[in-house]
């Protein structure tokens, strides 16, 4: 059975400036991490550039935001849409192929072509709001690919599990009125960006797990257990998408949680296991964020490693 890791080398070429910590040398962690051995069954596939792109960022965001986030890329130098969100003369091509890949991996898995997939591009996506881009992200690559799976396959019931370390507000305001997208969010509070408490609920269908700093894995798993682990199971998903955030990892330098390793190897778990229940095991994972490169390709590993015996056991 089959895991898809989706890549490319334009999504290298996405300049944040010096002493950003958005960088390329993420994704060289993420492909040194996963060029061992015991990743050689991964079917590695280039992130493809969509011809239909305008219609794909469209399916989440406003034409006007779309146009601004286009034009503005310069032919050389930086821009900043905001205090933390730059773009460059490759940020334009990194960004389309960081929706293709989400997309196409959705055809891939939703096919049967693939069991699961895993996406690693940049720049991310999960706070880029319907009509603006911020907080490193340009256009919310995984809830345009929530957006594509419901309009072009038909599907009712989508989950989007996000553990990233910091709320995912982008994706949230793309749904909070959508009962047919469940956004299950675990992230630390207070913290960046200020959204995500447990009373913001949409129609039902959003579900937050506010984490206090200092929070360890034995705690995250229960709290996982308790609330974010039977919301989705109970919503009976047809595909089950993942913003998959290593930032809350005990060495990130961005924030404050103590995970490791072996808490995003659980977790996985538990999301397949939900997966293979509701949807023939049918999940499309995304990169978020995580910012030290020896914790994030270890945490990417330790995901991409149970996405892999997930396929292999069905």
């Amino acid at each position: 059975m089959t895991t898809l890791y989706y890549s490319h080398a334009d999504c290298l070429n996405h300049d944040t400036g010096p002493a950003h910590p958005e960088t390329a040398v993420r994704l060289r962690a993420i492909d040194s991490a996963l060029s061992s051995a015991d990743f050689a069954k991964l079917v590695r596939v280039a992130a493809p550039l969509p011809n239909d792109i305008e219609d794909k960022l469209a399916l989440i965001h406003s034409k006007a935001m779309i146009a601004k986030v286009v034009e503005a890329v310069p032919a050389e130098g930086l821009v900043k849409f905001d205090a933390d969100t730059v773009g460059s003369a490759g940020s334009r091509s990194a960004a389309f192929r960081s929706v293709g890949a989400v997309c196409d991996a959705i055809d891939k898995v939703l096919s049967g072509a693939a069991d699961n997939a895993f996406c690693a591009i940049r720049p991310p996506g999960h706070h880029a709001m319907p009509d603006y881009p911020m907080g490193f992200c340009l256009f919310n690559n995984i809830a345009i690919g929530a957006e594509y799976a419901r309009t072009r396959y038909g599907l009712t019931r989508v989950a989007i599990v996000d553990f990233d370390v910091h709320h995912g507000n982008g994706t949230q305001a793309a749904f909070y009125a959508q009962p047919q997208v469940l956004y299950a969010s675990s992230h630390q509070w207070p913290h960046y960006p200020g959204s995500g408490l447990a009373r913001e609920t949409g129609v039902g269908n959003i579900v937050n797990l506010p984490l206090a700093a200092g929070t360890d894995g034995a705690t995250f798993r229960t709290q996982y257990r308790e609330t974010l682990i039977p919301a989705v199971a109970a919503f009976q998903p047809e595909l089950l998408l993942i913003s998959a955030g290593f930032d809350a990892h005990r060495d990130d330098p961005l924030a404050g949680l103590n995970l490791l390793e072996a808490d995003f190897r659980w977790l996985t778990d538990q999301l397949c296991e939900i997966a293979h229940a509701c949807c023939r095991g049918r999940i499309v994972s995304s990169l978020e964020g995580g910012y030290d490169p020896r914790a994030l390709g270890a945490s990417v590993a330790a995901h991409v490693a149970a996405l892999m015996a997930s396929g292999d056991a069905q």
